[in-house]
C-alpha cells in the first residue's frame, strides 16, 4: 500500500465521521473555520496581563507562525496537490474552500507554531491549547478540505519553528529593548497601580 494510499484512507476514516455522525458537523465548522478567533483572543489576554514572561511568549508564538509560514510555502513549491474534495469523489465537505494547494495545511501552521509556542513557556494550560490545535488540524480533515498528510507536515513545521523562536528570540536584545520602551508607552497611556512584570501563574 503506497503512502499516498495510507493517506486517503485515513483521509476517508476520518471524512466519513460527519456522514455517520452528522450531529457533531457544527463542531467540527467551528473548529475549522473559527477557532482562530478563540487563538487571537488568547494572545490579546496572554498580551495585556502586562507580564514580561505572557508578552515574551506572544512574540516567540508570532516569530514562530511567520517562520513557519515561509518555511511552509518553500514546502509547497516542492510538493504541492488540491483539497481532497476537488481531487476525491464523494467527499464530505461541509466549508467553502478554494481550490489551490493544500500542503501543507496553512491552520495546521498557525495552530501548532503558536499552541507549541505556549506550552514551551506554560505548561500547564499549554496542553489545552495543544489539544486545540489537534482538534483544529483533525477538524480540517473531517470537513474535507485536508489531507492528514497536509496536517502532519503544518503541525511538524509549526513545532519546529516553535522550539527554534523559544530558543532564539530571548536571545535578541531588540525585542527586549523594544518590549520596554511598548511598556513605557502602554503604562502611559493605561496606567496601572502595580506592575506584574514577575507574576508567574
Amino acid at each position: 500500500m503506497s503512502i499516498s494510499q495510507v493517506n486517503i484512507d485515513i483521509f476517508r476514516s476520518i471524512n466519513d465521521l460527519g456522514k455517520e455522525y452528522n450531529f457533531l458537523n457544527p463542531i467540527a465548522i467551528f473548529m475549522a473555520d473559527y477557532m482562530l478567533y478563540v487563538l487571537a483572543l488568547g494572545m490579546l489576554v496572554y498580551w495585556f496581563t502586562r507580564t514580561n514572561k505572557n508578552r515574551m511568549m506572544v512574540l516567540q508564538g508570532g516569530f514562530a507562525f511567520i517562520l513557519a509560514e515561509v518555511l511552509g510555502k518553500i514546502a509547497g513549491t516542492l510538493y504541492s496537490h488540491h483539497q481532497p474534495f476537488a481531487e476525491l469523489p464523494n467527499v464530505n465537505k461541509l466549508i467553502e474552500h478554494s481550490i489551490d494547494n493544500a500542503f501543507p495545511s496553512d491552520h495546521s501552521i498557525l495552530f501548532f507554531s503558536i499552541c507549541f509556542s505556549f506550552w514551551l513557556v506554560r505548561r500547564k494550560e499549554g496542553w489545552l491549547w495543544l489539544i486545540f490545535a489537534c482538534l483544529v488540524g483533525i477538524s480540517r480533515i473531517w470537513v474535507g478540505v485536508h489531507y492528514p498528510g497536509d496536517v502532519l507536515a503544518g503541525a511538524l513545521i509549526g513545532m519546529g519553528s516553535a522550539l527554534f523562536t523559544y530558543w532564539l528570540v530571548p536571545k535578541l536584545s531588540f525585542i527586549k529593548t523594544a518590549l520596554v520602551k511598548y511598556e513605557k508607552v502602554e503604562q502611559s497611556l493605561l496606567p496601572i497601580r502595580e506592575k506584574t512584570e514577575n507574576k508567574s501563574f
